[in-house]
């Protein structure tokens, strides 16, 4: 799900989101419950760290999509 998708359908700004992923933002639980249920899933599963060694996801481009027209 992109960052403007899950923004969108939580409610929140976009550029939040990006602080969240980037791990710069400081979410209040409600926020939380509320991506979570955007997410569809359980709001502990947002804390479980991935195993040791596993990879990082890869970070989508920065900026927005050209507008086709």
């Amino acid at each position: 799900m992109s960052q403007e998708r899950l923004a969108a359908d939580s409610g929140v700004d976009r550029a939040y989101i990006s602080e969240l992923e980037r791990e710069h933002g400081n979410p209040s639980l409600p926020l939380l419950d509320r991506l979570a249920a955007t997410l569809d899933v359980r709001l502990a599963e947002l804390f479980v760290e991935p195993p040791e060694g596993a990879e990082r996801p890869k970070s989508l481009p920065s900026g927005r999509k050209p507008k086709h027209g």
